[in-house]
């Protein structure tokens, strides 16, 4: 029998109003150590209330947030939570080496983690530069270098792929695997699911402060397939046909269209030679993992920074 992981991260009917207004409501999750989960959600939506919630910046309204468990590094003086946050809490003038040998020199790290963290994060060229004048994609490097000093288990990440170049967003995709199969944890927020979906094992949608959609990328991808749009003589002959076989998700579009999800371009032809239907057109017809993120949310029509993934983004 599999042994339970223990909880790295539990929120428990947590609310947070502002005068009249709440930014949260009544939002539960949990995130097994060894996982990688993301709040994801447009600006607005709650995610950073909710990790400064965990982070114990702020005092709930109600309900629970906790970090850790028993047994915790906390309890071996070992630094157990690292955190981004935004803004990034930089000091324009210093220059990055030193804006992260300050904070060393706070949490007892020596000069050679600093060399470390600057080769990892790819600092090395601006370590003489001031903070104040970096890209957005090197100051969300360097905030990530100084949570990841004292090596912690546990990361909470605020929108880390912001101002990060293609490249820079899979190295630190893979960094967060790698992470994750060492045993650490990671919360992060995203306001775009295209980047969210390669990196998390469990995704927690917000919207105006309430989860609408909570659970693992396939999930959300067989709820929101690609499909194939065919034309065809008879489209429900041909539909009955694809049911006789297992393919029942198909769907009549207005323009007289069958809409046919998981099938093949090989299969929806064999079923039509069965069924004696001529086929017409066939156009293949892939969803955006940011469409999905709009029809989950009040955001319309999103436009992602990132570039689109291909075939939605993940494996069926």
């Amino acid at each position: 029998m599999s042994k339970t992981r223990p909880l790295a991260f539990a929120v428990g009917g947590l609310s947070k109003t502002f005068d009249t207004t709440t930014v949260v409501d009544e939002v539960s999750f949990v995130v097994p150590a060894g996982k990688v989960a993301a709040l994801v959600g447009p600006s607005g939506a709650g995610k950073t209330t909710v990790l400064r919630l965990l982070l114990g910046q702020l005092t709930p309204s109600s309900g629970t947030a906790s970090v850790g468990g028993p047994g915790s590094g906390a309890r071996r003086g070992r630094q157990v939570l690292g955190a981004v946050q935004s803004p990034r809490g930089l000091h324009p003038a210093r220059t990055v080496r030193g804006q992260l040998s300050v904070f060393a020199a706070a949490a007892g790290v020596s000069g050679d983690r600093v060399d470390e963290l600057l080769s990892l994060t790819r600092l090395e060229p601006f370590a003489r530069e001031r903070t104040g004048k970096l890209p957005a994609g090197a100051q969300t490097r360097l905030a990530l270098a100084i949570a990841l000093l004292g090596n912690p288990p546990l990361l909470v990440l605020d929108d880390p792929f912001d101002g990060l170049d293609q490249a820079e967003i899979a190295w630190l995709t893979e960094y967060l695997h790698a992470h994750a199969r060492r045993g650490g944890t990671v919360l992060l927020t995203s306001r775009t699911l295209s980047a969210a979906l390669p990196v998390a094992d469990e995704l927690i949608v917000l919207d105006r402060g309430k989860i609408t959609y909570q659970g693992s990328p396939a999930r959300l991808r067989r709820s929101h397939p690609d499909r194939l749009l065919v034309r065809a003589s008879s489209p429900i002959a041909l539909a009955t046909t694809l049911a006789a076989q297992g393919f029942t998700d198909a769907v009549m579009r207005p323009d007289g269209r069958l809409a046919v999800a998981e099938a093949s371009l090989a299969q929806v032809e064999s079923a039509a030679s069965q069924a004696r239907v001529q086929l017409t057109e066939i156009t293949p017809e892939h969803i955006h993992p940011d469409q999905v993120l709009a029809a989950l949310t009040h955001t319309g029509q999103v436009s992602s920074p990132y570039p689109a993934p291909t075939a939605y983004g993940m494996p069926r």
